[in-house]
């Protein structure tokens, strides 16, 4: 029986900021967002309170919550931790998953240690090392695991025996099963399924017939069921820069010269980090003020302002005249495994 820890900062980026600044601490923290326009990348705890959240519009979180205080990301020391938490894992496994610079899977059944404490001491590590808290769930597959996570937070773990499997998953609200978002929760809902026990009362050839092959992994997800092996080479799928306006963009002109700033970030990333990569498209993504979403791409390889800028002037399209508050250009790349043959970008 494998055993697996997902291990899960809290609230990573506002931590750090509290443990850089401790007269932040005991108030409401938002980072990202440096302006009313930018979007937050995280809040803590006493944020969350007042329903901010990550990926909201920095706008709607000051209205939830006005006397929140907005920081400005810093990626290079947030990275930097990152790092040394990695370090820490490394010395009880060398099987280890991120999943992001903030949470990662582990797999510690070779050792001769019980998985809670193992977690319970890279945890205290955590601490003692950087002075920020993790919560962890322990589990015999990494969905369990995950969703363990959460139980204690923060700082906390929970652990899901392999016997206790049955009967952890029979009351869990079918939304924390990874992958089963709020479009799929509602579908689920509209069928009377709002728990994995009400989920498994429906048999695999209807789920199949109805979601597919999504249908068939919710089959054995909602019984506690996940072979996936913790993967110790993630393969990155894109890559992208993005800018959020100060001010909603009007012109396709104007967006041409923001285009091409950030094309050319993208390109000194690829020769810089990703010169390995192979690219099967390129991409355009505009968010318009209303806040809907387009997205066009193109496959190929030819890393040309005229791409782009065709690219760009087929999502304009689409906004039939709409203002636009963010700009997003980026690449994505080949399989390896599936895709020969194709082109390198330098």
């Amino acid at each position: 029986m494998r055993t697996i820890i997902h291990v899960d900062m809290d609230c990573f980026y506002a931590a750090i900021e509290e443990r850089e600044n401790p007269a932040l601490k005991g108030k409401p923290v938002g980072v990202g967002g440096r302006s009313r326009r930018g979007v937050l990348t995280t809040a803590n705890y006493e944020a969350r309170k007042f329903g901010c959240r990550s990926a909201m519009p920095a706008f709607k979180a000051l209205e939830l919550c006005p006397h929140l205080i907005l920081v400005p990301v810093q990626f290079d020391l947030y990275r930097a931790e990152s790092r040394k938490i990695r370090g820490i894992f490394e010395r009880f496994t060398s099987v280890i998953e991120p999943l992001s610079l903030d949470e990662a899977y582990l797999d510690v059944t070779h050792l001769n240690t019980e998985g809670a404490v193992v977690a319970r001491e890279i945890r205290q590590q955590i601490f003692e090392e950087t002075q920020l808290t993790a919560s962890a769930g322990i589990a015999p597959n990494k969905m369990l695991a995950k969703v363990a996570s959460d139980w204690e937070k923060p700082d906390g773990q929970y652990e899901v025996r392999p016997e206790g499997v049955g009967e952890f998953v029979e009351g869990l609200p079918v939304r924390k099963i990874p992958g089963v978002g709020k479009v799929m929760g509602e579908k689920l809902a509209g069928m009377g399924v709002t728990t994995c026990g009400d989920l498994q009362a429906i048999d695999q050839v209807e789920l199949a017939k109805r979601f597919g092959k999504w249908g068939v992994e919710l089959y054995d997800l909602c019984r506690g069921k996940d072979e996936r092996a913790v993967k110790v080479e993630r393969v990155r799928k894109s890559m992208s820069k993005e800018r959020t306006f100060r001010e909603n963009i009007g012109s396709q002109e104007e967006l041409l010269e923001a285009m091409e700033e950030l094309r050319k970030e993208v390109g000194e990333s690829l020769a810089s980090k990703h010169g390995e990569a192979r690219i099967k498209s390129l991409f355009v993504k505009l968010k318009f003020a209303d806040f809907e979403t387009t997205t066009a791409e193109k496959a190929g390889v030819e890393f040309e302002p005229e791409v782009y800028g065709g690219l760009l002037a087929a999502a304009w399209k689409r906004g039939e005249g709409r203002e636009v508050r963010l700009l997003g250009v980026g690449v994505k790349f080949a399989d390896e495994g599936k895709e020969k043959g194709q082109m390198e970008l330098f």
